[in-house]
């Protein structure tokens, strides 16, 4: 696909990229032999389980598993996607991120050059001063300052949220940044600006509070514009549609500003508009944000409970409010996994957070949230909603509803727990409906049984210390013997070989798209303990081991087409060698 970053540079930017030096300027590391230190930055926990080797630019948590390379802590620590975490660190190296041409799949959007997307922000963030700087002196400019407090909102929360006025006139924005036709087309593109039909072209956004919605970069990609007063002509709000660069499912309002106001998130509470999240902050509660004119999405359940332990939702207690938690709930469920917590918090009818923190003040409101109903209570309230339980089929609808949902969960604490329950609604036991999961659970069990297989053992080695690829013979005419396992390490080995300078972080990368790539970091992480003297020729052995399976594998397959086919000359020759070789081995190992 065109735009793709090519793979050369990608190898690059890890190889220019020190780990330790990223990671501690975001976490405290400490020495620890020739490895460093500190509590993992991914889960809780009073002491150091995070560990980082500079000789592999690897990280690895002892406690909860999280690993990976410099592209994958960036991901992680900073909630990007891979090509954003690449984009971030080729900016710390300045360097510009390259993109390969090729065939563009018209079911796909176009590709959007570097350029195009920094003179996009830059734009962007143009817009967001003139709307600023119009708060502040346009002729309305007392008008919408005495709005502001009479809602409650100091100058320095405005200043925050960088929260602006758009002007009243038809084509303020577009005689001020729309100069000449290139830049009025860019206004058009990123709905800053409409064009009719006569080809005359307004401002998108007139008379309007103007709240710039930040990516998690803290870049400006869209705006909500807010109606003044309540008797005014169009919708009470009016967000940017969607752009090249703003996709409002995958973003969050207030999400840049209570990472900023925060060095640890403990939590984060979900609200329904941008009055509510300044407001809050107003009130000194700065870790709401707000869903942009949409449900609240699975990409955005991902990226909260990536970045806290703990999302409440706060929704209006109608039907539609808790028609829109539902929606929240169902998409958190994949993403709850173990010391993530889910609540919900249903408001009385008329208010919101804005009107309530007001009447109540910050210590009431935040009561509220500590009193919130646990995610497992809304379960069962809403699965049972209009279902008689005393009914067998009541239960065996209940069962059918709950069941699907629970498989999701990856947390086998949160599926125990809810297992526990149901059982308690239907009359079974517990012990009964573990028999009906499917998934994640079973997986989880796969997983904790894997268990080091002398190939699994090479290709730890290997990953761990890629130098080692050279001190054994490239044998790929082994691959056709079919071993598992086999393809995957001569393909590293090579890779090793092509590649004499690579580290743990390089080869990983390869694989990040791929089945195996679970599994390799997992090896990658494999606390081996063998001591440096003794690696090589450890791994030589293990190596010599692999190759003694796939002659013994070659020598039964031989034997069997004997007894059924005959073997041609060529073939009974190499059984031959293939004896002689095996027994040489048997003579060496005693």
């Amino acid at each position: 696909m065109a735009g793709k970053i090519p793979r050369q540079f990608i190898d690059d930017l890890l190889a220019r990229t020190d780990i330790v030096e990223l990671i501690d300027s975001r976490v405290n590391l400490k020495k620890a032999g020739k490895d460093y230190q500190a509590c993992c930055p991914f889960h809780n926990e009073k002491s150091p389980s995070f560990t980082v080797s500079q000789d592999k630019q690897f990280y690895h948590c002892f406690g909860c598993g999280a690993n990976g390379n410099a592209i994958s802590f960036v991901m992680e620590y900073d909630k990007l996607d891979f090509v954003d975490a690449i984009e971030e660190l080729a900016s710390l190296l300045h360097l510009e991120v390259p993109r390969e041409q090729g065939n563009f799949n018209q079911s796909d959007r176009p590709p959007v050059s570097q350029e195009q997307k920094r003179s996009d922000y830059d734009l962007m963030e143009q817009t967001a001063r003139y709307y600023q700087q119009q708060l502040r002196h346009h002729a309305n400019a007392q008008l919408v300052i005495d709005y502001l407090k009479g809602r409650g909102l100091s100058g320095q929360t405005v200043k925050d949220f960088g929260i602006g006025y758009a002007p009243s006139e038809w084509e303020a924005l577009c005689q001020t940044l729309g100069k000449n036709p290139k830049q009025k087309q860019q206004l058009i593109e990123l709905k800053l600006a409409t064009q009719k039909d006569n080809g005359r072209t307004f401002d998108f956004f007139r008379d309007r509070l103007m709240f710039p919605i930040r990516d998690r970069r803290g870049r400006v990609i869209a705006f909500g514009g807010r109606i003044m007063g309540q008797d005014d002509n169009g919708p009470k709000y009016l967000n940017s549609p969607e752009t090249r660069i703003f996709h409002k499912g995958f973003e969050l309002y207030g999400f840049y500003e209570a990472k900023q106001a925060h060095k640890k998130l403990e939590q984060l509470l979900i609200v329904e508009g941008y009055m509510d999240v300044v407001a809050l902050a107003e009130h000194d509660i700065k870790y709401a944000v707000a869903a942009l004119g949409t449900a609240t999405t699975n990409e955005h359940m991902q990226m909260l409970l990536r970045a806290t332990d703990k999302v409440v939702c706060c929704y209006d207690g109608d039907r539609a409010g808790r028609d829109a938690a539902w929606r929240a709930l169902e998409n958190a469920l994949p993403h709850l996994k173990d010391g993530k917590a889910l609540k919900f918090v249903f408001l009385p009818d008329g208010e919101d957070p804005d009107s309530l923190v007001q009447q109540e003040g910050k210590a009431a409101f935040e009561q509220r949230l500590v009193d919130a109903r646990d995610f497992s209570d809304v379960f069962f309230s809403r699965l049972s909603d209009d279902i008689d339980l005393t009914q067998d089929a009541g239960k065996a609808k209940l069962l059918s509803l709950a069941l699907p949902l629970i498989e999701k969960i990856p947390s086998e604490f949160y599926q125990e727990n809810l297992l526990e329950r149901l059982a308690r609604f239907i009359g079974r036991t517990r012990e009964q409906l573990n028999a009906k999961l499917k998934t994640p659970r079973q997986q989880h069990r796969v997983e904790s049984q894997f268990k080091m297989t002398p190939m699994r053992t090479a290709i730890a080695l290997m990953l761990q210390h890629p130098q080692l690829a050279a001190s054994i013979d490239y044998m790929p005419e082994l691959a056709s013997l079919g071993l598992p396992g086999l393809e995957l390490f001569l393909t590293i080995q090579k890779h090793c070989l092509d590649n004499p300078g690579a580290r743990t972080a390089q080869l990983l990368e390869h694989y990040r798209e791929r089945a195996e790539y679970g599994a390799l970091t997992k090896l990658a992480a494999w606390p081996h303990q063998i001591n440096d003297e003794v690696l090589e020729p450890h791994f030589q052995q293990t190596v010599k081991f692999i190759e003694d399976q796939c002659l013994n594998h070659r020598l039964e397959s031989l034997l069997i087409k004997d007894k059924t086919q005959g073997l041609s000359v060529a073939e009974r020759r190499e059984y031959a060698l293939l004896t002689q070789a095996l027994k040489g081995s048997e003579v060496l190992e005693s």
